[in-house]
């Protein structure tokens, strides 16, 4: 359960924190660079790092489930972890709508040239990101603070 726990704690870390850094950071370090040069470092930023949004999506909810199961299944943990398994899949579709349509649409835009259209596909990435950043955050310290709840 210990490898369980670490990989489940880990994936959540580097998804959230990711997504903390690059709303919180990145995004306003890149409005200083054009329009081209912003929207061509978004979509290799975002390629690299959906690598690690995919793994954390593999991983998070196998090991969340053995987390239920250890402690007698989903009738047995508190509410927090029960509104934790509900957040974490609205998360998971999010982050799919998000990868195959959004961001395949910057793609495509972007390799046109067509600015405008990779803007607005951007813009539209920024939101589904704020709403599950807001999401992740909300649901860590409820976690966290639900053992004093």
């Amino acid at each position: 359960m210990a490898i369980a726990y670490a990989l489940h704690l880990l994936s959540a870390i580097v998804w959230v924190g990711g997504m903390f850094f690059a709303h919180m950071v990145l995004r306003l370090a890149a409005m200083e660079l054009e329009p081209p040069q912003r929207l061509s470092l978004w979509l290799g930023v975002l390629h690299r790092f959906f690598l690690w949004v995919w793994l954390a999506v593999i991983f998070l909810p196998p090991t969340g489930y053995a987390l239920i199961g250890a402690h007698g299944g989903m009738g047995a943990v508190g509410w927090p972890v029960q509104v934790m398994h509900l957040v974490g899949w609205v998360m998971v579709a999010l982050f799919f709508y998000l990868f195959f349509l959004p961001y395949r649409r910057m793609e495509t835009a972007l390799a046109a040239g067509d600015l405008p259209a990779a803007a607005a596909q951007q813009a539209v990435i920024r939101r589904i990101v704020t709403t599950n950043l807001t999401l992740g955050l909300t649901i860590s310290a409820l976690v966290a603070a639900g053992r004093w709840m």
